[in-house]
């Protein structure tokens, strides 16, 4: 698994205007605060999740953060409608449809029928490709990847 410190590795990322970006160039020169979540339109990660991340998104950003973004293995046809739905218009939305950025840092987790592979829970922040905090969340729990925590975590 990625480690504070890591940088993270070069794949592809969809974007949800279609465009394929290449993780080193998209988190080249900038702050980034990226969260991930099992699934779009899933309970927790549309109830409190991503909504945390938008209420918050202006606090966030005088933080000193360029871009904040929210991964899914998903397709970007899926985060596009669950950005809309979200008002999420603030926010860079990530589809990892055959999870490859998931399973490169090793935050992948396989929910069998129910899902099949999946991102687990977590909120990174990355400075020029490198993470400087990482927070993974344990099975089944929302603690320390919400938007709260990472606002608390930026100002400190």
């Amino acid at each position: 698994m990625i480690q504070t410190g890591d940088k993270l590795p070069t794949v592809s990322l969809s974007l949800t205007d279609g465009e394929s970006v290449n993780s080193t160039d998209f988190f080249a020169g900038k702050k980034v605060v990226l969260f991930a979540l099992p699934g779009a339109f899933t309970p927790t990660c549309s109830a409190a999740h991503l909504p945390g991340y938008v209420v918050l998104a202006d606090q966030i950003k005088e933080q000193g953060v360029d871009e904040i973004a929210c991964l899914s293995v998903n397709d970007s046809f899926v985060m596009k409608a669950w950005g809309e739905s979200q008002n999420a218009e603030h926010l860079t939305m990530i589809a990892d449809g055959n999870a490859e950025f998931t399973r490169a840092i090793g935050l992948d987790m396989n929910t069998g029928s129910f899902g099949g592979v999946r991102s687990q829970r977590y909120a990174m922040i990355v400075e020029d490709g490198v993470v400087t905090l990482l927070n993974v969340e344990a099975a089944k729990s929302f603690d320390v990847s919400n938007a709260e925590t990472i606002l608390e975590a930026l100002k400190n």
